[in-house]
């Protein structure tokens, strides 16, 4: 049977800008470390993060999986070309009036490269992960229980997405405890904002299919 062809609405324009968005400043502002609780640290990224996930469930609650994975290769798609613009930045020759920033700039951008080799294969295998669990709840369940298909998905992938990106980025730098410590509260927390974040997703629904069905 021939697929209908993916019909890119306003709707999902606004959507994929604002997961766009959130991907990319988890992956730069994300440098910034934060402290929790018993001594751990977080990364400012989790508050930015759980948006990316909870708008592929948006989209796919609402257009469907096509949709969802959509979403997903364009994100990783454009982590790539980031990475891409990155090398060539990066050996491009510096300007005299400019060297009073090299270092503080390799630093930062050397960092940020690694982050995003991470980010790429941690999101790559999260990201369809999460589109797959959550279709796979849906199938048991139906249209109902949206909160427990978010929340599902989400508690897997953000598993997934954590333990691969920070054993990438850091391996070799920090201790196998440090790492651990890293991964385990970082996890609860970005399923914990997740979770805060639910309502978002009903209300997301319900504005996506509004304008959904005002641009039929």
């Amino acid at each position: 049977m021939k697929k209908e062809p993916l019909v890119f609405t306003k709707s999902l324009f606004v959507c994929f800008v604002l997961y766009i968005t959130a991907l990319f400043a988890s992956n730069t502002l994300g440098l910034k470390l934060m402290p929790f609780l018993f001594g751990t640290q977080l990364s400012v990224a989790v508050f930015f993060f759980p948006i990316v996930f909870i708008m592929t469930d948006i989209v796919g609650e609402v257009y469907g999986k096509r949709y969802s994975k959509l979403f997903v290769f364009g994100g990783l798609l454009s982590i790539i070309l980031y990475l891409i613009m990155s090398i060539i930045s990066g050996v491009l020759p510096w300007s005299s009036n400019s060297l009073w920033i090299k270092d503080s700039y390799n630093t930062v951008f050397s960092i940020s490269f690694r982050m995003s080799v991470a980010s790429v294969i941690a999101f790559a295998i999260a990201e369809y992960q999460d589109v797959s669990v959550f279709f796979f709840v849906k199938k048991y369940f139906g249209e109902k229980f949206l909160w427990l298909r978010s929340l599902l998905s989400n508690i897997w992938s953000q598993f997934l997405d954590t333990t691969i990106w920070t054993l990438i980025a850091f391996a070799g730098t920090y201790s196998s405890s440090k790492i651990i410590g890293i991964i385990i509260p970082w996890w609860i927390y970005k399923v914990f904002m997740g979770f805060m974040y639910t309502p978002l997703i009903y209300y997301g629904k319900h504005l996506l299919n509004k304008f959904k069905n005002n641009e039929n």
